[in-house]
């Protein structure tokens, strides 16, 4: 497949790969972990609330914290009222965003009874009147990301996107299943080709996607102009390199990945990064995704899981990748943490 881009704006996104924002994973470490593979065309924040946004202090705030690395950086907002809208793009404005993103489609309960997420599509009118006071507030670019509704209602699904559209929507991320499906359900990609011949702007195929193969389908059946990539990108933070060189024939040496040193370069940033307080957390959400490249890694996560502090969780990973290496991963203590080395 040739190189594609999208431009949206002034901003031009090569190769046409996005990470999905994920509570509790797209934070500063994360992303400064898959932009060492590289292959990711646009970086995106955790989901951030409108209407603690502009108090926030970006130095201290997790959510916040960024580095020179990690650009272009999409921040998603997290809203339920326009109200919110000027002073958090006032905010993002400070912030140096390269993009802001809406969440329109989050089904979860607490977000819904907030009004905010999948809740805006099923107010279309309240969606309506954010997107119009946030196309007004800035120039930069401006995205969202939905469902595909809450069942197989074409004709619902067609006026709301080309609503976003017509508000002046930059871009539309589509995480390919209806309001109540699992994360294991199969993904509708197909969907997503139906509402690519609504809209003329680019459109994003989210959901399902843990491997080139998979990467490769999703884009023969849903004929988007890129892929949005959430867990498979934690799974394996090399995944958007290995789709960026094989389908978009991106100039990116295939990883060498050695996966102990992987986690304890996480284990560095999120040291580095974050207060003692925030760290665990952290380590824990990762290591939930991270442990599914081994066969027995329901082990690895448990462990973690179960640790009361950040000693015990890097002593248990420790001996659990002594155990799979059969000896051969060095630790180096520092600060009382166990970091993982060839």
């Amino acid at each position: 497949m040739t190189l594609r881009q999208i431009e949206i704006q002034d901003l031009r996104i090569n190769p046409p790969l996005f990470l999905a924002p994920m509570a509790g994973l797209t934070h500063s470490a994360f992303r400064q972990i898959l932009s060492s593979f590289g292959g990711v065309g646009l970086l995106a924040t955790e989901m951030l609330s409108a209407k603690r946004l502009p108090t926030e202090n970006p130095g201290v705030s997790p959510c916040l914290i960024r580095t020179t690395l990690e650009k272009p950086l999409s921040y998603q907002l997290l809203i339920s009222t326009d109200r919110d809208i000027p002073p958090a793009i006032d905010a993002l404005h400070r912030f140096q965003a390269d993009a802001i993103d809406l969440n329109m489609g989050c089904p979860a309960r607490s977000v819904g009874n907030y009004g905010a997420g999948f809740a805006l599509m099923e107010h279309p009118e309240n969606a309506r009147r954010i997107l119009a006071e946030a196309r007004k507030r800035t120039l930069l670019p401006l995205t969202a990301k939905i469902r595909l509704g809450d069942e197989l209602y074409d004709e619902k699904l067609k006026t709301f996107c080309t609503m976003l559209e017509d508000e002046g929507i930059d871009m539309l991320s589509v995480h390919a299943r209806f309001k109540r499906e699992s994360f294991a359900r199969r993904p509708r990609w197909e969907l997503i080709a139906r509402i690519k011949e609504w809209l003329r702007i680019p459109v994003v195929a989210n959901g399902g996607i843990f491997s080139v193969q998979d990467a490769r389908d999703c884009l023969r059946v849903s004929g988007a102009d890129g892929l949005m990539i959430g867990r498979g990108g934690v799974i394996k933070p090399w995944l958007f390199a290995e789709i960026a060189r094989d389908l978009y024939g991106c100039n990116i040496a295939e990883p060498v990945v050695f996966l102990p040193l992987v986690y304890g370069n996480f284990i560095d940033l999120i040291t580095e990064l974050y207060r003692p307080e925030r760290r665990l957390g952290r380590l824990k959400e990762f290591t939930h995704y991270f442990a599914k490249n081994y066969k027995f890694g329901h082990q690895l996560s448990t462990w973690v899981q179960n640790s009361k502090s950040m000693d015990e969780a890097c002593e248990r990973a420790g001996f659990f990748f002594e155990q799979e290496a059969g000896g051969k991963v060095k630790r180096q203590t520092d600060e009382g943490y166990n970091f993982f080395t060839v």
